[in-house]
Protein backbone atom coordinates (compact mmCIF):
# COMPACT_ATOMS: atom_id res chain seq x y z
CA UNK A 1 0.00 0.00 0.00
CA UNK A 2 1.40 3.40 -0.95
CA UNK A 3 1.92 6.22 1.50
CA UNK A 4 -0.79 8.85 1.60
CA UNK A 5 0.13 12.50 2.01
CA UNK A 6 -2.59 14.92 3.08
CA UNK A 7 -2.84 18.56 2.04
CA UNK A 8 -5.14 20.81 4.04
CA UNK A 9 -5.85 24.33 2.79
CA UNK A 10 -7.53 26.80 5.17
CA UNK A 11 -8.57 30.06 3.57
CA UNK A 12 -11.04 32.14 5.55
CA UNK A 13 -13.88 29.84 6.59
CA UNK A 14 -13.15 27.33 3.79
CA UNK A 15 -11.21 24.13 4.39
CA UNK A 16 -10.10 21.98 1.44
CA UNK A 17 -8.54 18.55 1.88
CA UNK A 18 -6.67 16.51 -0.73
CA UNK A 19 -4.64 13.29 -0.68
CA UNK A 20 -1.57 12.45 -2.72
CA UNK A 21 0.41 9.26 -3.21
CA UNK A 22 3.80 10.99 -3.01
CA UNK A 23 5.37 13.88 -1.14
CA UNK A 24 6.51 15.67 -4.35
CA UNK A 25 2.91 15.60 -5.64
CA UNK A 26 1.60 17.04 -2.36
CA UNK A 27 4.28 19.77 -2.31
CA UNK A 28 3.60 20.72 -5.94
CA UNK A 29 -0.12 21.06 -5.20
CA UNK A 30 0.63 23.09 -2.06
CA UNK A 31 2.86 25.51 -3.98
CA UNK A 32 0.36 25.95 -6.83
CA UNK A 33 -2.55 26.61 -4.45
CA UNK A 34 -0.49 28.96 -2.23
CA UNK A 35 0.55 31.00 -5.27
CA UNK A 36 -3.12 31.34 -6.29
CA UNK A 37 -4.08 32.49 -2.80
CA UNK A 38 -1.13 34.92 -2.57
CA UNK A 39 -2.35 36.69 -5.72
CA UNK A 40 -5.72 37.38 -4.08
CA UNK A 41 -4.36 38.51 -0.69
CA UNK A 42 -6.27 41.66 0.34
CA UNK A 43 -3.23 43.75 1.34
CA UNK A 44 -5.15 46.03 3.70
CA UNK A 45 -4.68 47.01 7.32
CA UNK A 46 -7.18 45.52 9.78
CA UNK A 47 -8.18 47.82 12.63
CA UNK A 48 -9.36 45.79 15.63
CA UNK A 49 -9.94 48.94 17.77
CA UNK A 50 -7.26 47.85 20.25
CA UNK A 51 -4.56 47.14 17.69
CA UNK A 52 -3.97 47.61 13.99
CA UNK A 53 -2.68 44.63 12.01
CA UNK A 54 -0.53 45.35 8.97
CA UNK A 55 -1.02 43.01 6.01
CA UNK A 56 2.24 41.16 6.74
CA UNK A 57 0.95 40.40 10.27
CA UNK A 58 -2.20 38.70 8.96
CA UNK A 59 -2.45 35.06 7.89
CA UNK A 60 -5.06 34.88 5.14
CA UNK A 61 -4.45 31.22 4.31
CA UNK A 62 -2.65 28.28 5.89
CA UNK A 63 -1.64 25.24 3.85
CA UNK A 64 -0.38 22.15 5.66
CA UNK A 65 1.06 18.90 4.39
CA UNK A 66 0.90 15.89 6.71
CA UNK A 67 2.84 12.71 6.19
CA UNK A 68 1.73 9.14 6.44
CA UNK A 69 0.59 8.28 9.94
CA UNK A 70 3.05 5.39 10.11
CA UNK A 71 5.98 7.82 10.13
CA UNK A 72 7.20 8.47 13.65
CA UNK A 73 7.15 11.35 14.17
CA UNK A 74 4.51 12.19 11.62
CA UNK A 75 5.48 15.05 9.30
CA UNK A 76 3.44 18.25 9.70
CA UNK A 77 4.60 21.37 7.95
CA UNK A 78 3.31 23.98 5.56
CA UNK A 79 3.14 27.61 4.55
CA UNK A 80 1.24 30.67 5.71
CA UNK A 81 0.08 33.14 3.08
CA UNK A 82 0.21 36.65 4.57
CA UNK A 83 -2.13 39.55 3.86
CA UNK A 84 0.51 41.24 1.71
CA UNK A 85 0.89 38.14 -0.49
CA UNK A 86 4.15 37.00 1.07
CA UNK A 87 4.61 33.35 2.06
CA UNK A 88 6.36 31.89 5.12
CA UNK A 89 7.10 28.19 5.57
CA UNK A 90 6.86 26.48 8.96
CA UNK A 91 7.08 23.09 10.61
CA UNK A 92 5.09 21.79 13.53
CA UNK A 93 1.41 21.88 14.23
CA UNK A 94 0.69 23.15 17.72
CA UNK A 95 3.95 25.08 18.02
CA UNK A 96 4.70 26.21 14.49
CA UNK A 97 8.33 27.15 13.97
CA UNK A 98 9.44 29.16 10.92
CA UNK A 99 11.75 27.34 8.51
CA UNK A 100 14.87 29.31 7.65
CA UNK A 101 15.07 30.07 3.94
CA UNK A 102 18.58 29.66 2.55
CA UNK A 103 20.04 32.17 0.11
CA UNK A 104 18.49 31.69 -3.32
CA UNK A 105 15.78 29.41 -1.92
CA UNK A 106 12.03 29.99 -1.94
CA UNK A 107 9.79 29.28 1.06
CA UNK A 108 8.51 26.28 -0.94
CA UNK A 109 12.06 25.01 -1.45
CA UNK A 110 12.77 25.41 2.26
CA UNK A 111 9.61 23.46 3.06
CA UNK A 112 10.58 20.66 0.66
CA UNK A 113 14.08 20.52 2.15
CA UNK A 114 12.68 20.34 5.67
CA UNK A 115 10.12 17.59 5.10
CA UNK A 116 12.32 15.54 2.75
CA UNK A 117 15.28 15.34 5.14
CA UNK A 118 15.79 12.19 7.21
CA UNK A 119 14.28 12.63 10.65
CA UNK A 120 12.07 15.44 9.38
CA UNK A 121 10.68 17.54 12.16
CA UNK A 122 7.19 18.90 12.20
CA UNK A 123 5.21 16.84 14.69
CA UNK A 124 5.28 19.69 17.29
Amino acid sequence: MSARWKLTVRSGPRVERSRFATLPDALAALEARAQELAKTAPGRVVDAKIKRFAPVEQVVARLEVAGPERLVPSVRAGVDVRGDGSVESYHGRVRRQPIAVARGETPYGALAREVSSPGARGSG
